[in-house]
């Protein structure tokens, strides 16, 4: 029994971290956006080209947005050390923030005294062997996010143990949650003097799967991209992501003097960088560009094979499932919305939808394709391969999108009429179909109580919360989960990770739910 709790728990640690990571890419995501608009529409060539844009008020808001966007780039490590403890805390949310904040400065702090009793500091080859660089304005060991997310995870942890910690009558004003930031600071300090010496092995790992991952060549792409549409229904897909992005795993430049490692690092670094006229594509062939085939062709191509498979009388009651996960997926780039609709009827047809996603990667980086940053959906494509011109090769974009629509749409049909999948619309009881859109579309209200209910109750929920498209959850009972009425109710699909950790997708709508069976929780309690 003892393995089996510890392996919910592991699970529902992981489901977590990965969507505290989702806080600071965001943003990273939306800074990408001004950075890349910024730099468009303030470079010589697009002012030569179009002069009405080089007049000094919209230049100076071009450099303005390049500027700000570079915000998430630059201090991107602090912000996940800040994200992760926050993300993961159950209660005191900011003082774990302030925390995260607080250990990450001493982990630094910490390493920079190791470095200079050593007298590293003071030889360039040095230096350049440990990898110094200035972290919030002290020379120490560049961790990256690696060391970050090390670091929230120990806060995390330390949090969870210490916000309810009482001293002595006498240290009464350092016990509680003040005593977080405290034992935070003394721990990632002693932390920080051990970091020299294991720092070397932890990058020798990443650079290993850096090298495995380039030494495949243009299958490199492909692994990531079928890899990551693997891990994505149990959601640890954030974790692949975020070793390639922002990580020596994927690769180390220099750019403008400074050395970079991570895909999308890189990507913005060459993004910002007035010496760089193209952007390089072993770098963008792991970013928003391999998303495009599937993402703006592929799924739509899907969604139109469910909609002309399902029964002439349903197609109507579907049409507004189907279009908003067309949207979501073209404009927001999220699409589990029209992932879950296949996932759990046909699992084979997802597998094909992962390799033809992977072949997209694959393909986008033959072609030579360099459109970089997050979601790969229209607004990328517009801003960092339209704008940047045509050394990025963005007409090819819909030209591979048109052909996945096709591929899409024929595999799709085949599949579901020949082995009679029911996608929606195609089930013999109408009232589902029904019930299923009216939950999906949450347009006036939602159906928290009843997915509350479905799940056991109250009491049954352990902890709750959400990431963009789910309810992650961990129960007490996992057979009082009510799977028919969850699905009844609106539920893309449920996915029980283990006895006790739970996923429930709900669509983009799924914060409303879970703000609202949060409330009859707290008024239950």
């Amino acid at each position: 029994m003892k393995s089996k709790n510890s392996k919910g728990t592991l699970w529902e640690f992981f489901q977590s971290l990965g969507k505290t990571f989702m806080v600071p890419v965001a943003l990273l995501a939306f800074s990408g956006i001004l950075l890349g608009i910024g730099s468009s529409f303030s470079s010589s060539a697009l002012k030569e080209a179009l002069p009405f844009f080089d007049t000094p008020i919209l230049q100076y808001i071009f450099i303005w947005m390049t500027k700000i966007g570079l915000v998430a780039f630059i201090y991107l490590p602090v912000m996940f050390a800040i994200a992760i403890p926050m993300g993961l805390a159950r209660e005191e949310k900011g003082v774990a923030a302030f925390s995260g904040l607080a250990g990450y400065a001493a982990l630094n702090l910490a390493i920079n005294f190791y470095l200079t009793v050593n007298g590293i500091l003071d030889s360039e080859a040095l230096r350049q062997s440990y990898g110094v660089k200035s972290i919030l304005g002290t020379e120490s060991i560049d961790t990256g996010i690696l060391g970050a997310v090390i670091v929230g995870i120990i806060v995390a942890k330390l949090h969870a143990r210490f916000y309810t910690f009482k001293m002595p009558d006498a240290l009464a004003f350092f016990g509680g949650a003040r005593f977080v930031p405290i034992i935070s600071t003394l721990t990632l300090g002693i932390v920080g003097l051990v970091v020299p010496f294991v720092w070397p092995f932890f990058a020798a790992g990443i650079n290993g799967i850096g090298h495995i991952i380039h030494g495949a060549g243009v299958f490199g792409p492909f692994l990531f991209g079928t890899g990551e549409r693997l891990l994505l229904p149990i959601g640890l897909h954030h974790i692949l992501v975020a070793l390639i992005r922002f990580t020596e795993a994927g690769g180390t430049m220099h750019v403008c003097g400074e050395t970079v490692s991570g895909a999308l690092n890189i990507f913005y670094s060459e993004l910002s960088c007035n010496q760089v006229h193209a952007f390089t594509p072993s770098v963008t062939a792991f970013l928003s560009q391999g998303k495009m085939p599937t993402f703006l062709g592929g799924l739509p191509g899907a969604a139109l094979a469910m909609y002309h498979c399902a029964k002439p009388e349903n197609r109507g009651k579907i049409k507004a499932l189907l279009l908003s996960g067309v949207v979501a997926c073209i404009v927001g780039g999220i699409t589990e919305p029209l992932e879950f609709l296949f996932l759990f009827t046909a699992p084979a047809l997802y597998f094909v939808h992962a390799v033809l996603t992977g072949l997209g990667f694959m393909l986008m980086g033959m072609l030579g394709v360099t459109i970089g940053n997050t979601d790969g959906n229209i607004i990328d494509f517009i801003v960092f391969g339209v704008l940047q011109g045509t050394a990025t090769k963005w007409y090819l974009v819909p030209v591979v999108a048109a052909i996945w629509f096709a591929v899409y749409y024929s595999v799709f049909r085949f599949a579901i009429l020949r082995f009679n999948i029911k996608t929606p619309g195609r089930e013999s009881d109408e009232t589902p179909v029904a019930e299923e859109l009216e939950g999906l579309v949450l347009t006036e209200g939602s159906k928290g109580g009843l997915i509350l209910a479905a799940l056991g109750g109250s009491a049954n929920i352990t902890s709750l919360d959400n990431c963009i498209t789910r309810l992650r959850l961990t129960v007490e009972d996992i057979s009082l989960v009510n799977e028919a009425k969850l699905k009844s109710y609106g539920a893309l699909g449920v996915v029980k990770l283990d006895e006790h950790s739970l996923q429930v997708v709900i669509g983009t709508q799924v914060h409303i739910v879970k703000n609202e069976m949060q409330s009859l929780m707290t008024a239950t309690a």
